[in-house]
């Protein structure tokens, strides 16, 4: 959970917070704009997904001012060229908008995902989800804050234990249809009620770090821009985010930026129960 605190006094924080904050509230009112029915524009690009012309517009705009806080690191946006990348030690890797099939379907769980990346490990992240006017930000070596933009409050995670009774939260995408998900629910419910909680995008990971979900398990694909963010502010806080032969992701260090599956956990505890019940489900065979 989090509990109220002070502004971090810290340089890259204070430098981003401003920015991130007016890059939110580009992103809600496109969105704003978009489900009024104002005229709209969305295209395909050539792996079939969709683009609009607002993960642009947050793309010129985050692209604009990264450059000016550091303008020696490279950008590797998932709405830009990042062709030269294999020479990058370090860069900034982000998704100005996660989630633009949420976007278009007008749920408001989506976000902006912003990582600074050093020889292949995510060393500092913020998620911002423009609807809620807040964002999870922080270096992976400590635990992470929320700031609350609307109100102009600050939160910094406090570790808590695991409650063993509760019943097990498991995030999912919206509309999951692939059996993997019930394979891999089925081992959990012999010991523990589960819970299924859907929601879309990085968005997920904010609910890990408020408590709502505990594993999310994810089976079909996602790219580097997805995750790094997320499994940065998950390490910070004791869980994280692994391959299903229980690697941490590494970034910028493969041919593809497409990431295969993973389990992310919110504490060590249940990093234990999702293993368990991968090697069960069948999953793996």
């Amino acid at each position: 959970m989090f509990i109220k605190t002070l502004a971090p006094q810290d340089q890259l924080i204070s430098q981003l917070v401003p920015i991130m904050a007016q890059a939110s509230q580009i992103l809600l009112e496109e969105y704003q704009s978009y489900c009024a029915g104002c005229e709209f524009n969305i295209q395909e690009k050539s792996d079939d997904s969709p683009v609009t012309q607002a993960d642009l517009k947050v793309n010129h705009f985050l692209l604009k001012h990264l450059a000016t806080v550091t303008p020696e690191l490279p950008v590797l946006s998932e709405e830009s060229d990042y062709s030269a990348r294999a020479a990058w030690q370090q860069c900034w890797m982000l998704d100005p908008l996660d989630g633009t099939k949420e976007f278009i379907h007008e749920r408001d769980e989506f976000t902006i995902n912003l990582s600074l990346i050093d020889g292949h490990q995510t060393i500092f992240a913020i998620i911002a989800v423009p609807c809620e006017q807040v964002m999870y930000i922080g270096h992976t070596s400590q635990l992470p804050y929320k700031y609350s933009f609307s109100r102009q409050e600050w939160f910094q995670y406090q570790l808590e234990e695991h409650d063993v009774v509760a019943p097990l939260q498991i995030g999912l995408s919206h509309n999951s249809k692939n059996p993997k998900y019930k394979n891999f629910i089925e081992p959990i419910l012999q010991n523990r009620e589960v819970e299924r909680r859907e929601a879309g995008s990085a968005y997920k990971f904010c609910m890990m770090l408020e408590g709502e979900i505990d594993i999310y398990p994810r089976f079909h694909p996602t790219s580097e821009w997805d995750t790094s963010s997320g499994q940065a502010l998950l390490e910070s806080i004791g869980g994280g985010l692994m391959t299903l032969d229980q690697k941490p992701f590494l970034y910028n260090q493969r041919e593809t930026v497409l990431n295969g599956g993973f389990i992310a956990y919110r504490d060590q505890h249940c990093k234990n129960i999702a293993y368990d019940a991968l090697s069960r489900s069948g999953i793996l065979d």
